[in-house]
């Protein structure tokens, strides 16, 4: 980078120029008086020299005393002076002084009343001493203590419904495990007998007991994680291909006793080419063909090579397109000047043929990893189309992934769509999630302008959760911000969020954008965030996810 002229030219300012270092003042000659009688104030030279005044200065007043008061003091300073004047009594107090050249010190400061013959307060008296090293050493013990308090404490996050690890953590195990040694990753598929129904009750009671048997059966050294809604993973480290084969085969023995059970196993030595998401691919494409074969386990000596991964994903992709296996869910948000619903955000759903709908995260994250996700949100995209074009004014926000949104195919496409259903642009705002890989951001700023040019909205999700921060702001002309519901949940009680919502918002008030808060669930959260100047809300007090239908989303 080339340096500035100025930069280049700058020489370091004279010793002169600095602060002076303070001395050590006696801390029994710094003192001060004031009298009533005459409104008169004196203070010692070493007052004088603690606060950076010459030590013969004359004119002192207790309006020029007043100013070495730490702004922020000031209002406890006066309340100290009174107490000790009305009450007769001494008062001590810890305040922070300014010096002339701008930084401060703490001092404790003695007020002791001065009584005239009659017993009548005519005045106070203040010693003082410093103890700006007492003060910094409580300050830093509090801000320790704050720093414990509000750091997670572990990034090892469960699964709610089984206490596993969740896919994204046990993928970071997978990683390192293969850094280490090699062995092997199996994928269980547990479902329900068909006796037993598919009510998420008795779904959610599978996982959970089958979750418990197999920390029971398992070795200590070998972790556990669920990695999708009916998938329980094995990570075998440091085990040989052999002992990791029969140790699957007795796992799915001992789970086929309770529920149907089908693996897929793969082996993986140190450093090898797939990584942890590749490996899960495998393992769960495995599952797959055990149960299209009607067997319990299938083995994958080798991981698949990432060409052939690919090809299998996408075509994965095209049968659910094509089979209706992707449907759309519908969440209103609420604007909290109107008080009124005037936005759905559309979010996707993957329907699983034991369960129902299921979050599609596993999917687009597999989808965006193997460059197989644009099909997906194309396929959102047109659907969000058709329901903007029947029912004109309803405003709908389509997600869309990072890999997409660098795609120069995305911006054709969507111009295609606008003149094919003649939609009103103004209908559509696409979210970019601010956790996502962005593939080209030349043409993830080209498709910004464009949709912006068109009339599109654009928005930035998860705001506050990713690695992009602020950035985004500026890179892209973002017309809307959804705050991390992680900060949203616990608004109430906790104020070390308050502090980040209310930073968030004041920051986009800058920017000149709007803001959308997640995951409200009551009502002591959404008047916070009123107080704090959010603009709309999402969550389940505004209502949940529900299937689309097509004229029938709620608009009021």
């Amino acid at each position: 980078m080339t340096v500035p002229e100025e930069r280049e030219l700058w020489t370091p300012a004279p010793p002169h120029t600095l602060p002076e270092p303070r001395q050590p003042a006696d801390d029994r000659a710094a003192w001060f008086t004031y009298t009533a009688a005459g409104d008169q104030i004196v203070w010692s030279a070493a007052l004088s020299a603690m606060v950076g005044r010459a030590p013969n200065e004359t004119g002192m007043t207790r309006q020029i005393l007043a100013r070495h008061v730490h702004r922020d003091d000031h209002a406890k300073a006066l309340g100290a002076i009174t107490e000790a004047w009305t009450s007769q009594n001494t008062v001590l107090i810890t305040v922070r002084l300014m010096r002339a050249d701008g930084g401060w010190f703490d001092v404790d400061c003695t007020l002791e009343p001065m009584a005239g013959p009659d017993g009548t307060v005519r005045g106070i008296r203040g010693t003082i001493r410093d103890v700006s090293a007492r003060e910094r050493a409580r300050r830093e013990s509090a801000r320790l203590t704050r720093r414990g308090e509000t750091v997670q404490a572990s990034l090892v996050e469960p699964d709610p419904a089984t206490g596993l690890l969740t896919r994204a953590r046990f993928a970071d195990e997978v990683d390192r495990a293969l850094r280490g040694a090699g062995g092997a990753l199996l994928v269980l598929r547990v479902q329900a007998g068909e006796t037993d129904g598919v009510r998420p009750e008795h779904n959610a009671d599978l996982l959970h007991r089958t979750a418990r048997l197999l920390e029971d059966q398992v070795r200590p050294e070998h972790l556990l994680g669920r990695v999708g809604p009916n998938e329980i993973a094995v990570l075998f480290a440091r085990t040989t291909w052999r002992a990791a084969r029969e140790q699957a085969r007795v796992l799915i023995e001992a789970l086929r006793e309770q529920a149907c059970v089908w693996g897929g196993l793969v082996r993986f030595e140190q450093d090898a080419e797939a990584g942890s998401h590749g490996l899960l691919i495998d393992a769960e494409q495995a599952w797959r063909q055990s149960r299209e074969a009607d067997r319990p386990l299938t083995l994958v000596a080798h991981p698949v090579p990432v060409r052939d991964r690919q090809g299998s994903y996408r075509s994965r992709v095209a049968d659910a397109l094509g089979t209706d296996r992707f449907t759309l869910y519908a969440q209103p948000i609420l604007e909290l000047q109107t008080n009124r619903v005037t936005r759905h955000e559309l979010l996707l759903r993957v329907i699983d043929e034991s369960d129902g709908p299921q979050s599609p995260i596993q999917v687009l994250d597999a989808a965006e990893r193997l460059d197989a996700v644009f099909d997906i949100d194309l396929w959102v995209v047109e659907r969000a189309m058709r329901l903007a074009a029947e029912q004109p004014g309803l405003c709908l926000q389509v997600n869309l992934s990072g890999r997409s949104v660098g795609d120069p195919r995305l911006t054709n496409e969507v111009e295609k769509l606008l003149d094919r259903y003649r939609v009103d642009p103004a209908q559509l705002t696409f979210e970019i999630t601010e956790t996502a890989l962005i593939g080209n951001l030349s043409e993830a700023r080209r498709f910004a302008d464009r949709v912006r040019d068109l009339g599109c909205g654009l928005a930035l999700d998860d705001f506050g959760s990713g690695y992009a921060s602020f950035r985004y702001l500026r890179l892209f002309p973002i017309d809307l911000v959804k705050i991390d519901g992680e900060y949203v949940v616990d608004l109430v009680d906790n104020p070390q969020d308050q502090v980040l919502v209310r930073a968030l918002v004041q920051v986009c008030q800058a920017y000149g954008i709007h803001t959308v808060a997640e995951f409200v669930q009551d009502e002591a959260t959404l008047r916070m965030l009123r107080e704090l100047g959010v603009d709309y809300v999402q969550g389940y007090l505004i209502g949940r996810p529900a299937p689309v239908q097509p004229g029938r989303l709620r608009r009021a």
